[in-house]
């Protein structure tokens, strides 16, 4: 862990970074940005805030980068780097994508950008409780760029068909793991896209004027605010305690609260900005689009809650989350 001062140092640096870079093109190199910085090293020393730092800014930016694939390398046991992409789990599963048919490699899933350029791909196949992982050349697997809600997030569609040679048996705690801190990672940056989306109200409030004052003096428009602002801070308590306490259930807890803040925090806030949030001009619907696309990752909301439920109602116990 590092001190307040020089994580509060690392925030502004991070995030000056990436906004500097985006200001000056668009389409910047976010991960060449992040090398500069040193994150890699940033994740191996101190992974805990280095997540919660990089990703809230990618979020607050509404940057796209691989920092993803280098969390999850890290997790499963391997030396992050930038050649290697990591087959992710589908859209709102959480289960390894891969499997074994007569050893044949067989996996149709997501990736991010960097399955665009990499050299390898490394699969987690199996289920939670008996995982393997296998290292496979791009050339084994075909890849195209999905056109969802969010283009610009660079998601790729990745289909794996070929010989399972190499697959090794992983220990079930490193998927745990590797899920556990994909789950705070995405947390995290739609914890960044959420604040975005309410200082740009906020900031609409306070300069759009309606008979004959801004309409933050409102008192239906501070409601709205308000009521966005308790969920953003109750998102950044439950990260906090997500961090102090690493474990999957308090990373899966921070995942579903996550989904559940940006649906409030968009509602409130579209309804404060009215006709111009749903224009292209406007920013807003860069932020909306990315929680939405990002919201499914490694289990929506509503997935991680239902599950959490079935387990409970089959343990018969309630497990600590947070030691008082």
């Amino acid at each position: 862990m590092i001190d307040a001062d020089e994580r509060t140092l690392m925030e502004e640096t991070v995030r000056s970074a990436i906004a500097d870079a985006l200001a000056a093109d668009e389409g910047a190199d976010i991960d060449a940005v992040l090398a500069r910085l040193d994150w890699r090293q940033m994740l191996d020393d101190a992974p805990g805030d280095a997540i919660d730092i990089v990703f809230n800014a990618l979020g607050a930016t509404n940057a796209t980068a691989t920092a993803l694939d280098d969390v999850l390398q890290s997790a499963l046991g391997q030396k992050p780097r930038a050649d290697l992409a990591v087959l992710l789990p589908g859209f709102a599963a959480w289960d390894p994508p891969g499997r074994i048919d007569a050893d044949d490699l067989r996996a149709r899933s997501l990736a991010t950008v960097r399955a665009a350029t990499a050299g390898e791909m490394l699969v987690v196949g199996g289920t939670r409780w008996e995982p393997w992982s296998v290292t496979i050349p791009m050339t084994s697997a075909e890849r195209s760029a999905v056109h969802g809600i969010d283009p610009k997030a660079g998601f790729q569609s990745v289909r794996v068909q070929g010989r399972a040679g190499g697959a090794t048996r992983l220990d079930p705690a490193a998927w745990e793991s590797a899920v556990a801190l994909g789950r705070r990672a995405v947390a995290h940056q739609i914890a960044g896209a959420s604040r975005a989306m309410l200082e740009l109200a906020c900031t609409h409030a306070k300069e759009r004027v309606q008979f004959g004052r801004p309409i933050a003096r409102f008192q239906a428009v501070r409601h709205r605010l308000a009521d966005a602002l308790v969920a953003v801070e109750a998102l950044d308590a439950t990260l906090d305690a997500a961090r102090e306490e690493p474990k999957p259930e308090t990373a899966a807890l921070a995942k579903a609260v996550a989904g559940r803040t940006a649906r409030t925090v968009a509602t409130h806030c579209q309804q404060v900005l009215a006709g111009i949030g749903f224009t292209m001009e406007h920013p807003f619907h860069r932020f909306l689009k990315r929680t939405i696309a990002l919201e499914g990752l490694f289990g929506s909301a509503d997935e991680i809650v239902l599950d959490v439920g079935r387990r409970l109602l089959a343990e018969r116990r309630v497990p600590t989350l947070i030691e008082l």
